[in-house]
């Protein structure tokens, strides 16, 4: 079962990669189509092209047209009951006029057969004009106003209509906020994303096709909505960037970048298949095999830009200016960014760190999920990443614990009571070590005697262990394991305690004279008020004794 998806998911790869790779070919194949120049132009009426003519002798295609469209727009207009389009001869070549107006000389730039596409100009010309005069009658304007009536409030009833399909049918998919969605449902959250969007489209439709129809209804909407869109499409396909000695269209910049965004979804692509496909089979530990991936993907890159600005016809010297601005850039302002840049490339090409490496930066604790360019991705053991510049890992000292080897030993302080059998102890400790499964059991583990502390006889139990990143919950285990064992042995686990001895005796102090002087008056003078004190109490006490005898 899991070769089969492992099948699936590698021909999908490969299936998107033809894909991209034959978009990227039609895009470079309609590049030239829309960067040409026109040859002909169109004959217009109302917003109607008729017929399109060439280029004749020094007149252009665009100055025949021009001059045939406002005669036509002259003739229309004018309050007349018919309007006659003939044919004369005029130097050998047939000319049409309308009402005696010339219109146009048809040519063999247009056809080979002049008399006969003179004639066939000719009929479109008297049928369109025809149809142009009627349009402009009080009947069809009437007649057009109530359409366009009927237009509107046949959008109104489509958009009721799709609004209670979308309460019945697509409000399941849609929640009120996308925020209570779970994180973990990608594919439930684009479904409803594309839903959503279906939905607004949907509603929009109907007013867009009511729009477009009301417009085709009158000619003079139609001529106003042809000439934007002429308007449009010219200011999207005229070259109006220019860049080095060539001009380009906001088409062909459009084009540009859209075959840009292909290649970098292509070469991301190809890392990934490169990754998980060919790299897998070679043996090459994961560090190794994101490295080789991540050159293959800015190669290819790299290589696809050059194609494609040539491609587009840029002559890579004159980016040479830009690289000058970029230098200077670099040397001013971008100063952090080349650093980081920089730090990147000897990150991937001298490997101190690797992608699943367990680092220790600054404090900073965890594992290597990805490495670029600018910045390296470290997963904290609280699932949080943190972008780390480059920089960092070359400026200030870093622990690896995974480095070439990921073995590493634990130091697990552990103190016992005094009086207790050391050997009783270390039977104790190497119990609990080795009854822990993610300890190793080479190199062995050992208690080492540290020394007397204050309140215990301290120990020190080395492990070694070969999974870094799970070092906190290991030791967990081993104290707890330990506490257990010392109870089941009746090895006392000593409170901190601290001792406070008093001698008894006088306190060989020195004192000047002067304050010893002072001390004894002051003594004297306390013994004085003291015995002043006693004496008034006794006085009172006589007196009360007195009183109550004569009350008596």
């Amino acid at each position: 079962m899991n070769s089969r998806l492992r099948c699936q998911s590698f021909f999908r790869q490969i299936a998107r990669i033809v894909l991209v790779a034959l978009t990227i070919s039609y895009l470079l194949s309609i590049t030239p189509v829309v960067a040409q120049e026109n040859t002909t132009a169109p004959i217009i009426l109302d917003g109607r092209i008729l017929f399109e003519v060439n280029k004749s002798g020094e007149y252009t295609a665009e100055n025949r047209a021009n001059e045939a469209n406002a005669v036509l727009r002259q003739q229309v207009t004018k309050p007349k009951p018919a309007v006659e389009v003939k044919i004369e001869r005029r130097e050998g070549l047939p000319v049409i006029f309308i009402n005696d107006n010339h219109l146009l000389s048809v040519t063999s730039a247009d056809s080979l057969n002049v008399e006969r596409k003179a004639e066939q100009w000719q009929r479109q010309l008297q049928r369109a004009i025809k149809k142009a005069q009627y349009q402009r009658s009080n009947k069809y304007i009437r007649n057009a106003i109530f359409l366009s009536l009927g237009s509107i409030l046949l959008a109104i009833a489509c958009i009721y209509g799709l609004n209670r399909v979308c309460r019945r049918w697509l409000k399941p998919f849609l929640p009120a906020e996308m925020t209570d969605l779970p994180r973990d449902s990608r594919r439930r959250l684009i479904l409803q994303v594309g839903v959503k969007i279906l939905t607004n489209v949907l509603k929009i439709t109907p007013w867009l096709l009511c729009t477009i129809y009301i417009t085709d209804l009158f000619p003079q909407t139609r001529e106003l909505s042809h000439n934007i869109t002429d308007t449009i499409i010219g200011s999207l396909t005229g070259e109006l960037i220019p860049l080095g000695d060539k001009s380009y269209s906001i088409v062909g910049i459009l084009i540009f970048l859209g075959l840009f965004t292909g290649l970098i979804f292509l070469a991301r692509t190809a890392k990934e298949l490169l990754r998980s496909r060919l790299l897998h089979l070679t043996g090459l530990n994961r560090g190794t095999q994101e490295t080789v991936a991540q050159i293959a993907n800015y190669a290819l890159i790299f290589l696809g830009t050059i194609v494609l600005l040539q491609l587009a016809g840029l002559d890579l010297s004159s980016l040479t200016i830009f690289a000058s601005v970029i230098g200077v850039g670099i040397g001013l302002g971008l100063q952090g960014i080349a650093k980081e840049f920089i730090s990147g490339l000897v990150l991937i090409f001298e490997r101190p760190i690797q992608v699943g490496d367990f680092v220790n930066i600054e404090g900073l604790m965890g594992t290597v999920e990805r490495i670029s360019v600018r910045s390296t991705e470290i997963r904290t053991l609280d699932a949080i990443s943190v972008i780390v510049p480059n920089s960092r890992f070359l400026e200030s000292e870093v622990i690896n614990w995974t480095h070439q080897n990921p073995v590493s030993r634990l130091t697990l302080p552990v103190g016992v009571a005094y009086g207790i059998n050391l050997h009783m102890v270390r039977e104790a400790l190497i119990q609990a070590a080795q009854e822990h499964p993610n300890v190793l059991p080479q190199p062995e583990p050992q208690v080492l005697f540290r020394g007397f502390g204050d309140n215990s006889l301290d120990f020190d139990l080395l492990v070694w262990i070969a999974n870094p990143p799970q070092q906190f919950k290991i030791k967990s285990d081993l104290y707890f394991r330990i506490e257990e064992v010392l109870r089941d042995r009746s090895l006392e686990i000593p409170f901190p305690q601290r001792d406070l001895h008093i001698r008894s005796g006088s306190v060989p102090l020195e004192i000047s004279p002067q304050l010893s002087e002072s001390l004894t008056q002051l003594s004297a003078s306390l013994t004085k008020w003291l015995e002043l004190q006693s004496n008034n109490n006794s006085w009172h006490k006589n007196n009360s004794k007195i009183d109550s005898k004569e009350s008596s």
